[in-house]
């Protein structure tokens, strides 16, 4: 399966990206079929630079996009749809915690107010 994805490139601590497309199995630093764009994450405006008219060729050839490139390319409005979420493995202890956390930091509910009582007439 062919993957639009990013391939990591410039100098340390200081990196840039290729929009490239290659098999999903191969490594990102591996052969891969053509080059897309660029992404400068260190960009505040323009940090996407990618050739739209070969990104719709691929597209519409099949290729599948990786979740970070697709929330870029809904971003800047190349494709429709909704955000993907990030591939993230969490463990069951890991849940758990986050599970307590934000059920401590829910907001507390006000104290009901003293129901009005009757007066029975004797």
């Amino acid at each position: 399966m062919l993957t639009i994805r990013l391939q990591r490139i410039g100098k340390k601590n200081n990196p840039t990206y290729r929009l490239v497309i290659a098999e999903k199995a191969r490594d990102t630093q591996g052969r891969n079929l053509e080059i897309l764009g660029s992404f400068n994450p260190h960009a505040k405006e323009g940090g996407l630079l990618p050739n739209t008219e070969r990104i719709k060729y691929w597209l519409e050839r099949g290729a599948q996009t990786s979740n970070t490139v697709h929330n870029l390319f809904l971003k800047t409005g190349l494709i429709s749809g909704e955000k993907k979420k990030k591939s993230v493995y969490i463990s069951t202890d890991r849940a758990a915690k986050l599970a307590e956390k934000a059920k401590s930091a829910a907001p507390k509910e006000a104290p009901a107010a003293p129901a009005a009582t009757e007066e029975v007439k004797a």
